[in-house]
């Protein structure tokens, strides 16, 4: 399996997701310029990437740009053919822009831009500590859309407690029903705004974000948290 990772203008976390998969998890890594469009070295056994960071200065909304990136439609092909894509913070709001996955991510509801550990519990009711860094986290969604994606397994991460509670203290930005990270029906596209590439180095003081990355990109499809 090897990656490729987009690079936007105004990526800013591209190497972090570079140097996490390729040294700390010991796999090929491919960077790819989002005026790009070949990606015919990757089949449908590896996975594209869509870091975090502020693509195009996130002028209208975030990630409403970068989706018009030709590298785009090749990821929409891709995942179409059952490839797996993740998008993390810039790259999960780049994902809800494009169509690749429902909803849409707002404003924080504090207004204010969110730096800091939170923690997430998956699907295994494993409790992570894993960064945010971001000003536009709110996950939003209609309750019809809210409710199918809870039906289908879609909720793969919520925010709660060190303890695993899912509160509303424990939310960041105020992200609806607590919502983390997101997967679309078949399984193979997965979006959230922490940072797991964040986590993955013992220097770094957090490998968490190890157990994030191996549990979204090598199973078979994501259970619901």
């Amino acid at each position: 399996m090897k990656f490729g990772v987009v690079v936007f203008p105004g990526s800013n976390c591209d190497r972090d997701m570079i140097d996490a998969l390729s040294k700390d998890l010991g796999y090929e890594v491919i960077t790819l310029w989002h005026k790009d469009k070949d990606i015919s070295m990757f089949t449908t056994e590896d996975c594209i990437v869509l870091p975090g960071g502020f693509s195009y200065g996130d002028y209208l909304r975030c990630g409403a740009i970068a989706r018009f990136s030709p590298m785009m439609q090749s990821v929409i092909n891709f995942a179409g053919e059952g490839g797996k894509v993740l998008g993390v913070c810039n790259g999960f709001q780049i994902l809800c822009e494009a169509g690749l996955l429902p909803g849409v991510l707002l404003r924080n509801e504090n207004m204010k831009f969110v730096c800091r550990n939170i923690f997430i519990r998956g699907n295994d009711d494993v409790v992570l500590k894993i960064p945010v860094a971001h000003g536009e986290g709110r996950f939003y969604a209609d309750n019809a859309t809210l409710d199918k994606l809870e039906a289908n397994g879609q909720v793969i991460y919520r925010y709660c407690d060190e303890n695993g509670n899912i509160t509303s203290e424990a939310n960041p930005n105020g992200s609806m029903r607590n919502i983390a990270g997101i997967s679309n029906a078949a399984g193979n596209v997965f979006g959230m705004m922490p940072h797991p590439e964040r986590a993955c180095n013992a220097a770094l003081g957090n490998v968490d974000g190890v157990k994030v990355l191996k549990d979204l990109l090598f199973s078979e499809k994501a259970v619901p948290a």
